[in-house]
């Protein structure tokens, strides 16, 4: 044990005194190590921390969910939006039938939007989301009220005038988010009163709900103010907790064709957009912008291993005399190999290191622009160690093993 940390300790000592004694030369051979290191663990942490975030938001719009619209939400660039338009809306009285029709289903809803004005006395704010949502909106999207209440049954029965305001609609209108409960704002042509102001969620990297800056209207007072077909209908359906996706989504479609009479011939002028397809989706992004942080790594550490190995040649070959008088007081070739290879190690773990620190520093900037936490794992530091020391060895063993079969001899009579 003891000769093993005198190993050790000794090829430390020597890294650190080639660092020391040639700068500027270790330097540049750190390089391609510092970079590659750089590259795979940055992006793999930026990356990592963004699809974690964007796939919150994405289960924030629910797991088991479909989304019954005209409208594929796919996109690309082939998007075909003028065979889509042509299609017949969402109806309020279509999300009723497949309720009745669909043993799969746990709750369903009815979801409205545009955007218009909201007043309060001589303040007005511009572009806001109105939501026009039917009873069971707040089962398949959960909203969490951070003051007053949410809408209860008499309000969606009769269409009454009470809303919910988001957090940030209600600060910029009130000073504070508390203000607002209780107040008359105009709405359009109609007069609402706030019953309940939303919890502040923070900006969502998808889009999403945009609850900071919307009002929920009873779905009846929506309809008192815009036209349904204007408003970009949406029927919202929340799985059973023991029905499967593609389950589900195979039910809704024979139910809505069964809706829409369409023979069998007859192509859907319907989409089912699954919240989980959003998820695959996502993660096949993430995953080939993760492969082309890997690409330009391993570029990097490629180069790096060969600066490495080079600096490990010139090392051996002006400390040959040194090696020969080492195995002729008793060193074997075993102590010799190790040596050099730890040094090697050593040598990519100090340039990993270097480029961890430039990682760190990316985090933080990342987290400030992005407004969102970026972080290193534990497993990506893991890794990162991992990476050193196999570059480390893989760059030393060639001249480790020149130095561990040198004749004793022969070596210490070199110049």
């Amino acid at each position: 044990m003891r000769k093993t940390f005198k190993i050790i300790y000794n090829s430390f000592r020597l890294a650190l005194l080639e660092l020391k004694n040639n700068k500027l030369r270790t330097f540049l051979s750190l390089l391609g190590v510092t970079f590659g290191i750089f590259c795979i663990i940055g992006v793999l942490s930026i990356v990592t921390s963004l699809e974690r975030n964007v796939q919150n938001d994405i289960k924030s719009l629910g797991s088991n969910t479909i989304y019954i619209d005209k409208w594929d939400y796919s996109g690309g660039p082939d998007y075909p939006w003028w065979k889509y338009v042509k299609r017949p809306e969402p109806k309020f009285s279509e999300m009723r039938f497949i309720k009745e029709k669909s043993s799969a289903i746990k709750n369903i809803c009815f979801n409205l939007s545009t955007t218009f004005n909201v007043e309060y006395k001589n303040d007005m704010l511009s572009d806001v989301q109105y939501y026009g949502v039917s009873e069971e909106f707040n089962a398949v999207q959960p909203v969490d009220i951070a003051y007053g209440r949410y809408l209860n049954v008499y309000d969606f029965n009769y269409g009454s005038p009470n809303i919910i305001i988001g957090y940030e609609n209600a600060e910029k209108l009130f000073g504070k988010a508390e203000n607002a409960l209780g107040k008359e704002v105009k709405l359009k042509s109609k007069n609402a009163r706030i019953v309940g102001v939303i919890k502040k969620q923070g900006k969502s990297i998808i889009g999403g709900w945009e609850y900071d800056r919307c009002i929920l209207v009873p779905y009846r007072f929506f309809l008192q103010m815009f036209e349904e077909k204007y408003s970009n209908p949406v029927i919202m359906v929340l799985g059973k907790d023991n029905i499967s996706v593609d389950a589900l989504r195979d039910e809704l479609k024979g139910v809505m064709r069964g809706l829409r009479k369409l023979g069998p011939l007859d192509e859907d002028n319907f989409t089912l957009n699954a919240v989980s397809d959003f998820s695959k989706a996502v993660s096949g992004f993430f995953g080939s912008v993760n492969l082309g942080g890997w690409f330009i790594g391993l570029l990097s550490l490629i180069v790096g291993t060969f600066s490495i190995a080079n600096i490990m040649f010139v090392t051996v070959r002006e400390r040959t005399p040194f090696i020969g008088l080492k195995k002729a007081i008793g060193a074997n070739k075993g102590t010799i190999l190790t040596e050099f290879l730890l040094e090697s190690a050593f040598i990519c773990i100090l340039g990993g290191l270097i480029g961890l620190m430039l990682v760190f520093g990316i985090t933080k900037l990342a987290t400030s622009i992005f407004n969102f936490p970026v972080a290193i794992s534990t497993g990506l530091l893991g890794m990162a160690i991992f990476l050193c020391v196999l570059i480390g060895v893989l760059a030393g063993i060639i001249p480790a093993s020149i130095a561990a079969r040198m004749d004793p001899v022969v070596a210490i009579r070199s110049k």
